[in-house]
């Protein structure tokens, strides 16, 4: 079935625009510290414009103690001195938008950093002013008098999600590390300062906002006790309380009115989303709250749902499809916009995930994922080295080469059960395809030592993965046939018919394929078919249109073979169509 736009659906530049987003500490090092920075990113400009992306987001840049890498804010108003200054945001700034470009932030304001000078406030006494800025709780006790947490909530990190401070006597909340405390939306005041954040980097020429789990910010006041759904742990995940609160298009709707009057971006991150109408009572267009957010479907088709990320899953093709049908119908018909992404921070690399990083087929898979992403309905984002295919941390690095502080945590309570070598490996295995690591390994520019993203004989804050030489920029830039170029002509088509591609309507095919996801992006003027095998086996697909008129405008391989309406596809082949109307 044809899904046709909504008449809400009006032309916004944060609808026609694309995202590339950088992990900052990783992207490139100017000052020869090992970690990167504001110059670093500075230095390569051109090729994000090359790339054809046109707005850049930044993973938080703010002072912080680095404990969950930056979203552990301290100062939202500072920039850290490892990345550089407040006079180095501004020229970045003002570079991209003589590019023509636009600069987004991260926003983490579902938590703080336990050295933000609020929270020290907060937890020096019970009578201090900004004391209901956090969320702070008497302990509870059981029969024999052990203090216990107030629930049984877990912590996003294994542990619960509750700390206690002795100079108080309270647990506060931290839904992430302990240095991460959750910050009470409840609180007036803390929503006056909240606003005044959003209002100075808007004012400092910033375009918009990443909004970190932003629908964390209302609980449920009453704080109760979460079901228990996986008897291995003490503590259980509770997000039906915490996500989509109460309160939420309330505290939405304030921010929202200020992003409106800049005419800003905004994307929210929302995990544990499912309801249709709830997503769109936030990104409506009508609605004032955020222009859209990141749904996580596609980033979860090989989790076991309610049990942790570590545990072994498998995913099938029509899940993918399912996904893809429901939530383009959803945006399109509601009125709202969506955000197309399968890579960023927190996720492994795609082509070791869903596709194939085999030498044979790493490029194939990776130009296969930029026409799923980019020709969808929404706004598409690229994560920093999708765009050179870069892929997974190799199996053989030990555990010890992983940094993240989620999956040294699960390793720590992992390894607390006596593990035998068997569960160890095979525990190994999964660590390996799912860890946030994959993503955060510094980037390939040349094959020079540490892969160019830092001066030989600097040791990176995190280890180069070892296919630099081979997999990196300046192998790819100014090649025809290289992975880095098919984005860039993929980024190039949606610009030039975005009558289509980002105001067409969408019609997926031959849904019950096990191979094949094939959709049509369609105006007045324009149709393009999108045919992509996701399988490493060649098929034959029947496609339902008439291909007749139709001209190849992308193919990730030399050859086409059709016949008639039979198109012979190749292990991981992804081709785009064009026909004028």
């Amino acid at each position: 079935m044809k899904v046709v736009p909504s008449e809400k659906i009006q032309p916004a530049w944060w609808r026609e625009t694309s995202v590339y987003q950088i992990y900052p500490a990783s992207f490139k090092d100017d000052n020869g510290d090992g970690f990167g920075d504001l110059q670093g990113i500075l230095s390569k400009l051109d090729y994000l414009k090359d790339l054809n992306v046109e707005s850049v987001w930044l993973s938080p840049i703010y002072p912080s103690p680095l404990k969950d890498m930056g979203y552990d804010v301290s100062d939202y108003k500072e920039i850290d001195s490892r990345y550089g200054s407040l006079q180095d945001i501004d020229v970045l700034s003002k570079e991209l938008h003589k590019r023509g470009m636009k600069l987004v932030m991260d926003l983490v304001l579902n938590h703080t950093s336990d050295q933000h000078a609020w929270f020290k406030e907060s937890r020096s006494s019970k009578t201090n002013p900004k004391r209901d800025w956090y969320i702070w709780r008497p302990a509870k006790y059981d029969q024999d008098g052990k203090r216990l947490p107030p629930n049984n909530w877990r912590s996003y990190f294994d542990t619960s999600a509750w700390d206690w401070d002795e100079t108080t006597q309270e647990y506060y909340l931290h839904l992430w590390a302990p240095e991460q405390p959750d910050i009470n939306w409840e609180s007036q005041e803390l929503r006056k300062a909240v606003h005044d954040i959003v209002r100075y980097w808007l004012d400092r020429g910033v375009d918009g906002f990443r909004l970190d789990v932003i629908n964390m910010i209302s609980k449920d006041q009453t704080f109760p006790d979460a079901p228990v759904t996986d008897d291995r742990y003490e503590y259980q995940m509770g997000y039906q309380y915490y996500a989509n609160g109460p309160r939420i298009h309330e505290y939405l709707k304030e921010i929202g009115q200020i992003l409106h009057e800049y005419n800003a971006f905004s994307v929210g991150e929302m995990p544990h989303v499912e309801d249709t109408e709830e997503v769109l009572r936030v990104v409506g267009a009508d609605r004032r709250e955020l222009t859209m957010i990141f749904q996580f479907d596609l980033v979860s088709l090989d989790l076991v749902r309610g049990k942790h990320k570590y545990v072994e899953g498998t995913w099938k093709l029509s899940d993918l499809k399912q996904s893809l049908k429901k939530w383009q119908s959803v945006y399109l018909t509601g009125g709202g916009w969506n955000a197309s992404f399968i890579e960023n921070h927190d996720q492994p690399r795609t082509v070791s995930r869903y596709l194939s990083d085999s030498p044979e087929h790493r490029a194939h898979s990776s130009k296969l994922m930029s026409l799923f992403i980019v020709f969808q309905g929404g706004t598409p984002f690229v994560y920093q080295g999708q765009e050179l295919a870069l892929a997974n941390i190799p199996r053989e690095w030990p555990v010890s080469e992983y940094v993240d502080v989620e999956t040294q945590n699960f390793w720590k309570l992992f390894m607390s059960g006596n593990p035998t070598q068997e569960e160890i490996e095979k525990t190994m295995d999964i660590v390996n395809k799912r860890a946030r690591d994959n993503g955060r390994t510094p980037m390939h520019w040349d094959s020079s030592p540490n892969g160019g993203f830092c001066a030989k004989g600097v040791k990176p804050w995190m280890r180069v993965t070892d296919d630099y030489k081979e997999w990196n920029a300046s192998t790819q830039v100014g090649k025809p046939e290289s992975v880095y170029s098919f984005w860039s002509a993929a980024l190039g088509y949606r610009k030039a018919m975005k009558d289509a591609v980002v105001y067409g309507s969408f019609e997926l095919l031959s849904e019950e394929d096990p191979s094949i996801v094939a959709f049509v992006r369609e105006s007045e003027k324009t149709k393009l078919a999108v045919i992509l095998n996701f399988t490493g086996n060649a098929v034959s697909y029947e496609c339902p249109l008439n291909m007749k008129g139709f001209q190849v405008l992308l193919n990730n391989y030399e050859d086409l073979e059709i016949k008639e309406n039979t198109i012979h596809m190749n292990p991981y082949q992804g081709v785009l169509f064009k026909k004028s109307l």
